[in-house]
């Protein structure tokens, strides 16, 4: 685990520069700058974790994981997971390859999974593309949706480790009104790690109404002709 200590351009998260990405192939051209969630990860959080802890270990190791996930376009350069094991799950549903994950539109899609009937659902993940999936959020949260570790219970081979991701609903969510406030979600995941300490199985429990309610909050605004209703969040379909 000594490897997941940040880097010269991020603290928070490695494998963002250096020798070893050279020859990195960057969805965006270039590294991404974290510097506005890092902000808000810094006056947000709970918990500040000793430096070379485990606590601090895992949230490094979980903050790269994504970051590569996300931004990284070649599965050879991505170094926190081998990806030719690795399989996601949530909430107990069927794991899932990379190519799995991608097959059904990335990473929210895959996190927000349901069995609802279409016409019950906030958000579909069929009608959803990485991309726009993408846009929704960083919509609706222009400074970020970020991720701290609250507890760890175990340590490698198998991490299991308690998270809070949080971030200020500052634009609109499919057309629910944004809140300028806080929308938080708690839960649980479990890491498993090969001898390399690079991850191979990873599973995810939590709630997602959690996250959904906090979008709807402010309620929703449909236009008619010339009026504007505010229809409140008391048409949420989950309700």
């Amino acid at each position: 685990m000594e490897q997941y200590k940040g880097s010269d351009v991020d603290k928070y998260r490695c494998f963002m520069s250096g020798e070893g990405e050279k020859n990195t192939t960057w969805k965006h051209g270039s590294p991404p700058n974290f510097d506005a969630a890092n902000k808000l990860f810094e006056e947000g959080r709970t918990k500040i974790w000793p430096e070379g802890s485990l606590e601090e270990q895992v949230q490094t190791l979980v903050k790269t994981w994504e970051m590569e996930m996300f931004h990284k376009v070649n599965p050879q350069d991505i170094k926190a997971v081998d990806v030719t094991k690795l399989t996601v799950s949530v909430n107990g549903r069927k794991p899932l390859t990379p190519q799995e994950v991608a097959k059904m539109g990335g990473g929210y899609n895959m996190f927000l999974q349901t069995s609802y009937p279409e016409q019950l659902r906030l958000y579909n993940p069929s009608e959803e593309t990485a991309d726009t999936a993408l846009e929704i959020f960083t919509t609706t949260f222009p400074r970020g949706f970020v991720l701290e570790v609250l507890e760890v219970y175990s340590g490698p081979p198998v991490i299991a480790y308690k998270f809070r991701h949080w971030g200020y609903m500052d634009g609109p969510f499919k057309g629910y009104q944004p809140t300028n406030e806080i929308v938080e979600m708690f839960g649980v995941s479990v890491l498993k790690l090969d001898e390399q300490y690079k991850i191979v199985k990873i599973e995810f429990f939590y709630d997602k109404g959690e996250l959904l309610a906090g979008l709807i909050k402010g309620g929703r605004v449909t236009t008619t002709g010339d009026s504007t209703i505010d229809l409140g969040s008391s048409r949420c379909p989950l309700a």
